[in-house]
């Protein structure tokens, strides 16, 4: 787990594969849709692509001559739930922190 978790955080810490996220939150894309508002080449955003794909965050199908590029909402819904595990510990400790305060005052 642990490996693929670096690798998804890997991916999504680059700004153009976060937007790429962001824009396929909305629904499927070609990877041309997915180019339009960077200025990189096809090539460079199949290689982003490519590296989303290997994270496991999107797949894609094949629609005809289409290849849509889809999210994989559970593999975000994996990420949040660790994010969350640590924030929930650290609002316990802050939670815990406010009440002493709030004793000694």
């Amino acid at each position: 787990m642990d490996q693929a978790l670096d690798q998804a955080f890997l991916a999504l810490a680059d700004p153009v594969r976060r937007a790429m996220i962001a824009r396929l939150s909305t629904g499927p894309a070609t990877v041309n849709e997915l180019a339009e508002p960077h200025p990189i080449t096809i090539q460079a955003i199949s290689r982003h692509v490519a590296v989303l794909e290997a994270a496991g965050l999107v797949t894609r199908t094949r629609d005809k001559q289409r290849r849509p590029v889809h999210l994989v909402p559970a593999r975000l819904e994996q990420l949040t739930g660790w994010i969350d595990t640590y924030r929930l510990a650290t609002e316990r400790a802050y939670r815990s922190l406010d009440a002493i305060l709030k004793e000694r005052s």
